[in-house]
């Protein structure tokens, strides 16, 4: 009876550990990659914070693949890689590593931007408000949802997304798009957060050509009832989009901006076990580097941080053809694990970010980086 159970428990495991592959002929977003030479002025003024949720280094080099050898991610060489352990386990969620890129301190897992003891903690798009930047916040999510709420939100529970939108009303961040409008309209409090946006002076947007036409003030924008699709299931460019209309309003401000970017999905398709998700958001988030490089080269003084919060999926490259677009890639697990993942930056002060060195020191980095605080 042992035998059988453990030749059973052998079989889930070959099962859960199947290889799924990625082609050429599957691929529809190829980047047409041109390598972005670094060009940095004397001081930071702006940092642009990109997160890919779940990426970690195959994730990239999939990507990467599956794009002939070629990212914009290449222009990148100051380097390093971060542990993501939160205060009481070692495979983090993504309230507890998001709270230690904002705010420099460990926290518990489904906590957003509190420490073990549920005191609030002081983040950095907080500091930066009170500084005079300007601020902005864009995901493929929920706007509530846990990494970008650990910038602007303090809670226990990650879960609590009605909750977690109030804060939107108590931080004043300039610029916001991605999904969660029933968190704001449909709530059991029956409080109606959309028209106290529009008492606040921002402008509502509910669509991405809304998004896009808005040249200036502040800007809240809700492009889906919880989560946005997936780049595969036709989600566009979105982020590009996003991303170009967050600079044009935040760099309104001459003492500068710090703006916070997530690609929420690659973590969706870490989860999925699903490499064609994977790539496509991963060339999708690349092309959003694109930008924010080519913006950092004609400003001069902005800071590029790109990194992830956790790793998932255990993906493995095990095999593929950078000729042909050509990768497979297993999957050890459904979850996060406890990975490293890295840090990539471009423009001045970029070899600060080099190194081995824990997640709560992004915060510490970018507070250093800014010249104005």
């Amino acid at each position: 009876m042992k035998q059988v159970l453990l030749l059973i428990l052998c079989l889930l495991i070959f099962i859960s550990c199947a290889t799924d592959s990625y082609r050429t002929e599957n691929q529809h977003s190829v980047i047409n990659y041109e390598y972005i030479e670094p060009d940095t002025g004397p001081y930071v003024k702006n940092i642009i914070l990109l997160i890919g949720d779940g990426m970690g280094i195959p994730h990239i080099y999939a990507g990467m693949t599956a794009n002939r050898g070629e990212l914009f991610l290449n222009s990148c060489k100051n380097i390093g890689l971060i542990q993501t352990f939160p205060a009481n386990d070692f495979v983090p969620d993504s309230g507890a590593a998001g709270t230690s890129i904002s705010t420099g301190e460990k926290t518990n897992n489904g906590s957003i931007a509190v420490d073990t003891e549920g005191n609030h903690i002081k983040t950095i798009l907080e500091l930066a408000e009170e500084n005079g930047l300007s601020t902005g916040l864009i995901s493929t999510k929920s706007i509530t949802d846990a990494t970008t709420a650990c910038f602007i939100a303090h809670i226990h529970d990650r879960d609590e997304h009605e909750q977690i939108a109030e804060f939107f009303l108590q931080t004043p961040v300039d610029v916001f798009i991605g999904g969660g409008y029933r968190y704001f309209s449909d709530r059991s409090d029956e409080r109606d957060l959309i028209y106290e946006l529009i008492q606040a002076g921002y402008a509502l947007a509910y669509t991405m050509d809304e998004v896009i036409n808005h040249e200036t003030g502040k800007l809240a924008a809700f492009l889906a009832e919880k989560n946005l699709e997936s780049y595969i299931s036709g989600r566009g460019d979105m982020l590009v989009n996003s991303l170009l209309t967050g600079l044009k309003v935040l760099n309104e401000n001459e003492k500068g901006f710090f703006l916070i970017l997530e690609s929420a999905k690659i973590d969706s398709g870490g989860h999925k076990r699903d490499i064609d998700y994977v790539v496509e958001e991963m060339l999708d988030f690349d092309r959003v580097i694109g930008k924010a490089l080519e913006f950092a080269v004609q400003d001069k003084n902005t800071l590029v941080i790109i990194t992830s919060d956790h790793e998932t999926g255990g993906m493995i490259i095990i095999d593929g053809n950078i000729e042909e677009g050509i990768v497979e890639a297993e999957f050890i697990t459904k979850n996060h694990t406890g990975n490293l993942v890295p840090v990539f930056a471009f423009g001045p002060k970029a070899e600060t970010f080099t190194g081995i060195y824990d997640n709560t020191e992004l915060f510490l980095k970018m507070l250093e980086a800014y010249d104005s605080f």
